[in-house]
């Protein structure tokens, strides 16, 4: 994912905490402009105003040096038993963008029978690699630190996420157990999920179907930004940030649901290999003719969503889930 970064950062003090304004160089609605004026009938997916469903906004759930990450909730009512659970991760190029892209989906999921946790994570402006990574597994352990207030199984969580939120969401998802990762703890539950849903975001910066190395010399990639290094000063971080590099057979079921630009899934074919002599079940779907940040606009939404509902029912309603503890 490559944007032109526009940055405005202001530093002052809270507590013991620096505040970082966040980057605003990627939305919803500026992305939404750009695209219409190649597809002059996509639409913004807008949240509900009601339904099956209820919220709890703004929970903070781990504090860091740079301040407060919050996440929402969106759950079902009156649910009678223990329910799936979905984490949202936005995308934004690693330093853009902000969990309320992922509240309409996360509604369609809870209207499903799966609560559905959005999450903030730092970015490039305020931590580089592997700080998100920290956090997002940080939130699945608040997850299962607070499943019973909000109904959730612990053994069937995925986690889900969008261009930059995918690849996050691939490497956490290969990365159960690891120990380079599981650092910076907020408590001391597992931070392993039971399946990943990886939209449009790359498995691999080091692979011949990345373009992720920035082709002008003045101007650092947004990945490069995120890695704290250009590939050719640091292969070995870049190797390692790639979910590619960490799949094995402990690998999890995976979805990909992938726009019609190439680029952003690098490695996805490669890691499907790589995991099928394991019988690790994958799954892909590509939409034809789509912009990259499809999932945000109909009229693509929908089927976004029912791919992503489809999956989760084979997973955890419709057979045994995976135990992982």
């Amino acid at each position: 994912m490559k944007f032109l970064p526009i940055i405005f950062i202001f530093f002052f003090t809270a507590g013991n905490a620096q505040q970082i304004q966040p980057d605003t160089s990627f939305s919803v609605y500026s992305t939404y402009l750009k695209e219409k004026k190649k597809r002059p009938y996509i639409s913004i997916a807008q949240p509900l105003t009601k339904g099956n469903f209820k919220t709890k906004r703004n929970i903070t759930y781990a504090n860091t040096p740079t301040g407060n990450l919050s996440l929402d909730v969106v759950y079902p009512k009156n649910p009678r038993h223990q329910l799936p659970a979905v984490l949202f991760v936005f995308g934004g190029g690693w330093r853009s963008g902000n969990r309320s892209q992922n509240i309409p989906l996360a509604q369609k999921m809870a209207q499903n029978g799966y609560v559905a946790i959005t999450t903030d994570y730092r970015l490039s402006t305020h931590a580089q690699f592997p700080a998100a990574v920290f956090d997002l597994k940080n939130t699945i352990r608040w997850i299962k630190a607070n499943a019973k207030k909000f109904n959730i199984d612990t053994n069937k969580i995925t986690i889900t996420g969008f261009s930059a939120g995918g690849q996050l969401a691939a490497l956490v998802g290969t990365t159960n157990h690891d120990p380079q990762f599981e650092k910076e703890k907020i408590n001391e539950h597992s931070s392993t999920v039971q399946a990943v849903i990886d939209v449009d975001g790359v498995l691999a910066f080091d692979h011949p179907e990345s373009s992720e190395v920035s082709t002008d010399p003045n101007r650092k990639s947004v990945a490069a930004i995120w890695l704290g290094a250009e590939l050719r000063d640091n292969p070995d971080l870049w190797h390692n940030a790639s979910a590619l590099n960490h799949a094995n057979q402990y690998t999890v079921p995976m979805l990909f649901i992938n726009s019609s630009t190439p680029r952003f899934h690098a490695g996805r074919d490669d890691l499907i290999a790589k995991v099928k002599p394991f019988g690790i079940y994958t799954e892909v779907h590509t939409l034809p003719d789509t912009p990259h940040p499809f999932w945000l606009f109909n009229p693509w939404f929908e089927q976004v969503s029912s791919l992503m509902i489809n999956f989760l029912d084979g997973q955890f309603k419709n057979q045994a889930a995976v135990q992982l503890k």
